[in-house]
């Protein structure tokens, strides 16, 4: 009889998450660039390699604050206190041929992920943010075509839930909820689930 393994997600994925609450603590520069160098290492169309990342920390605190005000309101009610934001960047373009690289976005998603998972197996939590203001943005940062600014990120350890407002304390109690595997993996045609 076949021994069956253990197929579980690996810990820092399953243990991932996105607080809103957030330390002050500072993030140590090691753990920093070993975050980046996780998205460095990421797969990508005709490894192109779009991704890019303009980061500032509480140590820099007019960059700090420069980055904060290119988010929404509904998101600077909490990030603020993160010690490290970041913005993620596309190049829209293949460097190569000129081209339009539609898989850009997706690529730079791939990044996060492996930065996320890399952020979560050294104690750091992070927060991806779609709220943002991206023109204010480009200007503030001097982002130049053919980059397109894709997201923000808050970064940082584990904070204390209980100085958020009301409405997001509860939303950080809430359990995790994902949807089933019938739910998002089909074979055959669209919505017939695969048999996994």
């Amino acid at each position: 009889m076949r021994e069956v393994k253990d197929l579980r997600p690996i810990d820092p994925i399953a243990r991932r998450w996105s607080p809103r609450a957030f330390s002050d603590r500072p993030v140590e520069p090691e753990k920093l660039r070993s975050i980046f160098e996780a998205a460095r290492l990421a797969p990508s169309s005709a490894n192109e390699q779009p991704w890019r990342f303009i980061v500032a920390t509480r140590d820099e605190p007019e960059s700090h604050q420069a980055l904060y005000a290119c988010l929404r309101e509904g998101n600077q009610v909490w990030a603020g206190v993160a010690p490290v934001l970041m913005l993620t960047l596309a190049r829209a373009t293949y460097a190569k041929s000129g081209g339009e690289n539609r898989h850009a976005w997706h690529d730079v998603g791939l990044a996060v992920a492996l930065l996320s998972v890399q952020a979560t197996a050294l104690g750091l939590y992070l927060h991806q943010m779609a709220g943002i203001l991206p023109e204010r943005a480009r200007r503030r940062f001097d982002v130049p075509e053919p980059f397109e600014v894709v997201s923000a990120i808050a970064l940082g350890y584990l904070g204390d839930a209980s100085g958020l407002p009301e409405d997001l304390q509860a939303r950080e109690q809430r359990s995790r909820s994902r949807k089933s595997l019938s739910e998002i993996v089909f074979a055959g045609r669209f919505g017939k689930p695969a048999d996994l």
